[in-house]
């Protein structure tokens, strides 16, 4: 029987950590060829040959180069050279994940030319279409094959938008399986000893949106609120390129190296941080993944943004939505051990790539 091929896409590290346990499912199976498409979304210095030896990958099979841009420009390169792609050598199935430009693009790109396409990680909504997130996230999922969830509330979103229920299957959290296969390696890190942190005294942070770090104004409210809360706990602080250069803009920068409770450093690779988050109190972020591993880890998280696409890590996990001037009294609530230690979230165990290639599996009747 002639393999099936389905294209792996991916456009940046978080991607890449999505696809991987997916790819190497997919490799054990004798019926399929998985290809690594990589768009080229991102140019990241840390996108080296380490990373992806960490994660056990090849390069990838194909490197589309698009770069930076504006999003119309962006999505139009993206399509324009994933079209080509799919032209020269058709694949079976175009797999995406995620919600950044190229999962749209190339969705796109492959049902325009009647190619089959599969969304891992559909159906998560934060109801708030001024982020392009969410526009990338409706529009892949409106036109999909097939949309692979990974909890409950994905499932009810897309069948609120009328999607076919036949189409909609929930296979949980691929990160838990990034994490999970990675979890030896970031055990052995202890990454906090380099910083000399001491294991659950200490919160992470992260913050890189840019409703949070494009305004001085509020950039420098929020580092008011790190320079009171570092008085009661260390912080690491893992400081986002683009938040980077705002604080040093303003001089925020020089404020937080000299407090002595902030531990200032500059994005390192994801088994270390993960070492540190592990090792955590509590996290404060606005990222989107750290909501869902916080909640896996049962470690307290505050997350400042107005809303999430992620709810079950509040509904279920022990993540909370929070406006800057709620912080400080959600550290002193985690602090004095108030915070919920949440429960088990359905179906995010390490074995959603399992559970999607028994997904392809049945679409393609392989016994």
């Amino acid at each position: 029987m002639k393999k099936k091929i389905l294209h792996l896409v991916a456009a940046a590290r978080p991607n890449f950590m999505k696809v991987a346990p997916l790819y190497h499912a997919l490799s054990r199976e004798e019926w399929c060829q998985p290809m690594l498409i990589h768009t080229g979304q991102h140019y990241d210095s840390s996108m080296s040959q380490t990373f992806l030896d960490d994660l056990g990958l090849p390069k990838p099979d194909v490197n589309l180069g698009v770069g930076s841009g504006p999003h119309g420009a962006q999505t139009g390169r993206v399509m324009e050279a994933y079209e080509a792609v799919c032209l020269r050598d058709r694949p079976d199935w175009t797999v995406v994940v995620g919600d950044v430009n190229s999962t749209m693009a190339c969705t796109l790109a492959a049902k325009k030319l009647t190619i089959p396409v599969a969304h891992l990680e559909a159906g998560l909504r934060s109801f708030d279409r001024s982020m392009p997130e969410e526009i990338n996230r409706i529009v892949t999922d409106s036109v999909s094959d097939l949309l692979l969830t990974p909890s409950f509330d994905g499932d009810q979103n897309l069948l609120r938008e009328g999607v076919d229920a036949e189409k909609i299957i929930r296979v949980g959290n691929i990160m838990i399986d990034s994490f999970e296969m990675l979890r030896s390696t970031i055990d052995s890190r202890k990454a906090f000893e380099r910083f000399d942190l001491v294991p659950s005294e200490y919160g992470v942070v992260t913050i890189h949106r840019p409703a949070n770090v494009d305004n001085p104004e509020i950039l420098k409210s929020i580092s008011e609120v790190l320079l009171s809360v570092s008085e009661k706990t260390m912080l690491f602080f893992s400081v986002h390129p683009r938040t980077a250069a705002q604080m040093k803009d303003s001089g925020i920068m020089a404020a937080l190296d000299a407090a002595p409770g902030i531990v200032v450093s500059e994005p390192v690779g994801y088994c270390d941080f993960m070492s540190l988050v592990q090792a955590s109190r509590l996290v404060l972020t606005d990222s989107g993944g750290l909501q869902e591993e916080t909640s896996y880890l049962r470690i307290p998280c505050i997350t400042l943004r107005e809303n999430t696409e992620r709810p079950v890590t509040v509904t279920k996990g022990t993540n909370k939505l929070a406006t800057l001037p709620e912080v400080a009294g959600l550290f002193d609530e985690i602090l004095g051990d108030q915070w919920s230690k949440g429960e088990r979230i359905d179906l995010w165990d390490g074995e959603t790539a399992a559970r999607t290639v028994s997904c392809f599996r049945k679409l393609f009747s392989i016994e």
